[in-house]
């Protein structure tokens, strides 16, 4: 027994000991990282914001030059002559801090080339502002003083790679352009950046906000021209600004040579840094420089050094002070509780009966001990309930899948003839009418036609018998129409014995019947015929839906268009057929209708038609077995398509 609380206790103080100081480690660790991190974090947001207040200092200079432009001030100054447009210009260079602004028309502009790239990116009454990079010369084309003022000697720098030159004497100038209007005439201006330090300090004061009376300056930015300080608050020494030291080449390569930022840590000119730097280009894409942002890494190091040293010796003041407590606590707990892992480790196991019985400790281990075993009865009493219920359940869910299935088909079944009978109740009060109002007159033309035979002459009657024929076929289609329509409220009754019916020929008989409607509204016709299986269809029922799908092509293809009738076998389902393409090149049906089409009264006619010439056709061809769909895009006409089987042991065209 003693054997096992020694080993229990080792156990016990093997994580104070060992693994205590190994988590502190590898938290030290990724804290000190974390921590470096955030310092890279701080310097990238800091060199952001550098980065937007030079882009600002850009857009307000262009808008300033752009306003000057466009003011009244300035085109009176025009109009008085030479001397007051050039006292206009001198006096608003001094305004603005520029160091010059030039007024050029476009067709007469001689600039240094920098200057020349600006104006002729500058669009009319389009504010342009870019960096550009000026060598001696073209800095002494605009003014001497520029060169002289753009010179800075260069100081030996440790880590900078080797050049030639003692001193750098080209100037990277912000312009802006203006380009009036009319794309006549440019404002040019330009401020230069070598030892502006106006402008360096405003972002260090934006960037790094330090008290006045603070001594010590650990927040800087410096605007490098290639690789030379031309514009710092970094210091050599208290008092002397770092102008013409250079940056280090592993930097200057990253950022200058390869376009990308630096930031990370980096020695600047005699101290240490967290560092960032990005490159600067002019208009034309060119690198010409960099923008730093940094503060120095001493007071975060010692902060951080001194963090860790107070941590190491809270650590050992906390073990010194936990292990004689911890080693007094030890006595009578771990045998209560290895009881307790070997019965929790059994009941893991799907021993749900294990139970750690009689404990002789009456304090809370012993408590705790007794608990367990009652948790664990009531565990075991719900395995057995829940399995139990569990069973039930899977049946019960079945059991009601089922039913919400069969319930669902009859719904579905149900709403189906509901949804047809009152379509069909609908139409039965529309046909009888309609019957009795067609068949009237078609009786008294029936009639008249007969006397009109009984009437003309034999020679002229034989030369109208093609004519008067075709009237008397009409006539008597028009009754079986009639027929069919009062059928139409009856579906389970067929007023005609099926025919074994040629799709090609019906096309051809039904077009015949429709050619002078459709040569009235100039529509060609394409017909394509491929032998195909003979379906059993009332023959003018066929014909029937055939002329309506043709007369309402032609009515949908207003100022002419084309019809293409198309015929040919179809498998549909694994059945053989013939389908029917009904084709037209009008405007098409909405997305919106396209559903409605085949349904009773609707129309995309309002006032020319019942709405009913569509959902009779579907009837009439589902009567065959088949069925009939339509495709179309708004603006790109519509296709219909008829499928029906093909008729039994049929296998001619």
């Amino acid at each position: 027994m003693t054997s096992i609380r020694l080993r229990l206790l080792v156990l016990a103080l093997l994580p104070l000991v060992f693994l205590l100081p190994l988590l502190l480690g590898v938290t030290m660790v990724r804290w000190i990282n974390k921590f470096d991190d955030l310092l890279i974090a701080k310097v990238a947001s800091d060199l952001r914001v550098a980065e937007q207040y030079f882009t600002q200092i850009e857009a307000d200079t262009a808008s300033k030059v752009a306003a000057l432009a466009q003011s009244a001030r300035f085109a009176s100054a025009r109009e008085a002559g030479p001397d007051a447009f050039a006292a206009l210009l001198s006096d608003e260079r001094r305004a603005l801090g520029l160091d010059y602004l030039i007024y050029r028309d476009a067709d007469n502009i001689a600039l240094p080339a920098p200057a020349a790239s600006l104006v002729t990116a500058a669009e009319p009454d389009a504010p342009i502002a870019a960096l550009a990079l000026f060598n001696a010369s073209e800095l002494t084309a605009i003014s001497p003083d520029l060169a002289l003022l753009a010179e800075i000697p260069l100081v030996p720098t440790e880590a900078a790679r080797q050049i030639d030159r003692t001193a750098e004497t080209r100037g990277m100038v912000l312009q802006t352009a203006y380009r009036t209007t009319d794309g006549q005439s440019v404002l040019l201006s330009g401020q230069l950046l070598n030892r502006n330090l106006q402008v360096i300090d405003a972002m260090n004061d934006l960037i790094y906000r330090e008290a006045e009376e603070s001594q010590t300056r650990t927040g800087t930015t410096t605007l490098f021209l290639d690789d030379v300080r031309i514009s710092t608050n970094v210091r050599m020494f208290e008092g002397v600004r770092a102008l013409g030291t250079r940056v280090s080449e592993v930097v200057w390569r990253q950022v200058m040579q390869q376009g990308q930022p630096w930031l990370d840590r980096a020695f600047v000119v005699n101290d240490w840094y967290i560092s960032g730097y990005v490159p600067l280009s002019d208009i034309d894409g060119n690198r010409i420089g960099m923008l730093y942002t940094g503060f120095l890494e001493e007071p975060f190091s010692t902060q951080r050094n001194n963090t860790i040293l107070t941590l190491f010796l809270a650590f050992v003041a906390v073990v010194l002070i936990t292990v004689p407590i911890f080693l007094r606590l030890a006595r009578g707990i771990f045998a209560p509780l290895e009881k307790m892992t070997n019965i929790m480790a059994k009941v893991e196991g799907g021993a749900l009966d294990a139970r750690i019985g009689d404990v002789d400790v009456r304090d809370e281990i012993g408590t705790v001990a007794r608990h367990l075993d009652q948790l664990l009865d009531q565990v075991q009493e719900r395995d057995v309930e829940l399995r139990g219920y569990a069973e039930n359940l899977n049946d019960l869910v079945d059991k009601r899948t089922d039913e919400l299935r069969e319930a669902n088909k009859k719904l579905e079944a149900t709403f189906a003839q509901l949804v047809l009978a009152e379509k069909l109740s609908s139409l039965g009060e529309i046909t009888a009418g309609v019957a009795h109002e067609i068949n009237n007159p078609v009786a008294v033309i029936q009639g008249n036609l007969e006397v009109l035979r009984a009437g003309l002459p034999p020679d002229v009657a034989a030369e109208l018998q093609t004519e008067l024929d075709l009237i008397d076929t009409q006539t008597y289609r028009i009754n079986v129409i009639v027929g069919k329509l009062l059928n139409f409220t009856r579906p389970n009754e067929v007023s005609e014995m099926t025919d074994r019916v040629d799709v090609a020929r019906a096309v051809d008989d039904a077009l015949v019947l429709v050619t002078a409607d459709l040569r009235q509204s100039n529509i060609d016709t394409q017909i394509n015929h491929t032998p195909a299986p003979r379906i059993n269809i009332v023959e003018t029922e066929l014909a029937q839906v055939l002329v309506n799908l043709m007369i309402n092509a032609s009515q949908a293809m207003e100022g002419g268009g084309t019809l293409t009738l198309t015929t040919g076998p179809k498998t549909h389902e694994g059945r053989k057929g013939s389908a029917i393409y009904v084709k037209d090149t009008g405007k098409g049906i909405a997305k919106d209708r396209i559903d409605q089409v085949f349904d009773p009264f609707f129309s995309t006619k309002p006032g020319e038609g019942t709405g009913l010439g569509l959902s009779i056709s579907q009837a009439l061809i589902a009567r065959a077995g088949g069925f009939i769909t339509v495709r179309s895009h708004k603006g790109e006409g519509a296709e219909f398509f008829i499928w029906c089987p093909a008729a039994d042991n049929s296998s001619d065209a």
